[in-house]
């Protein structure tokens, strides 16, 4: 356990240098990192620029992964300051580490998407429960991977995906390539691609909503900031860049 815990910290280190965690630099400057959902790249990534331009002299890292990859790094006490994970159960699991209550902030849902040129000739969900084309999910240990498996038993498929991926992005990834014919994504990744993919909807996806909750760290070496960075993902602002990424409210 101790090689383990180690081990994620060390490479954690490579993404997160020290210097990331908040609190001022020695140029009077500050940094806060948030490790946050891969579905949350496009929105986060919007959301910190803003929060930049109204903290002069901040810089927000974003570190972007597997939600359960996050949460055990903030357990193990990894150098940042804000977690946002895309379930509670994996939010509930880094208790530990969380500065307060965590709150949530979006909702989504999962659709099936194929490369823009759908060369299998996929025209809806019906083409997966039949076994007839090639698709690709996340991991189970991940949110994406857990909602897509409820989908496929809701939806009674027996065949076996061709791939388990480490988050969504690299779910899209695979899709877009061409190296899968279909893939399971949150309806924000969809978004994210445009003209890249095909989206077609899931049966039953309305009653597998995902939420996504956040909270500051209390390893985090400026509470201030971090609290205000979960501010603005909760404020009328924040809420709207969330939305126009396809987020469902909380």
């Amino acid at each position: 356990m101790l090689l383990k815990k180690t081990v994620s910290l060390a490479v954690l280190a490579l993404v997160l240098p020290l210097a990331g965690c908040g609190g001022d630099d020695e140029g009077g400057h500050a940094t806060i990192t948030v490790l946050a959902a891969a579905s949350l790249t496009g929105a986060f990534t919007e959301l910190a620029d803003q929060f930049q331009k109204d903290h002069e002299g901040v810089t927000v890292k974003l570190a972007f992964d597997s939600s359960a990859t996050l949460a055990q790094q903030a357990v193990d006490g990894a150098p940042a300051d804000v977690l946002a994970t895309a379930d509670t159960a994996t939010m509930d699991s880094a208790t530990a580490a969380l500065d307060g209550d965590s709150e949530l902030f979006a909702t989504n849902t999962m659709v099936l998407v194929t490369p823009t040129d759908n060369p299998a000739g996929i025209t809806g969900f019906d083409d997966i429960v039949a076994g007839d084309v090639t698709y690709v999910v996340c991991v189970d240990t991940a949110p994406c991977g857990k909602v897509a498996a409820a989908l496929l038993a809701d939806n009674t498929v027996q065949t076996a995906p061709a791939s388990l991926e480490v988050d969504v992005k690299a779910v899209l990834a695979k899709v877009t390539s061409g190296e899968a014919d279909a893939g399971i994504v949150y309806a924000t990744d969809a978004v994210a691609a445009g003209d890249a993919v095909q989206r077609f909807e899931i049966p039953h996806a309305a009653d597998e909503v995902t939420s996504y909750p956040i909270a500051a760290l209390k390893q985090s070496g400026d509470a201030a900031l971090a609290q205000q960075f979960v501010d603005l993902v909760l404020s009328t602002a924040g809420q709207q860049v969330l939305a126009d990424a396809g987020f469902g409210k909380p």
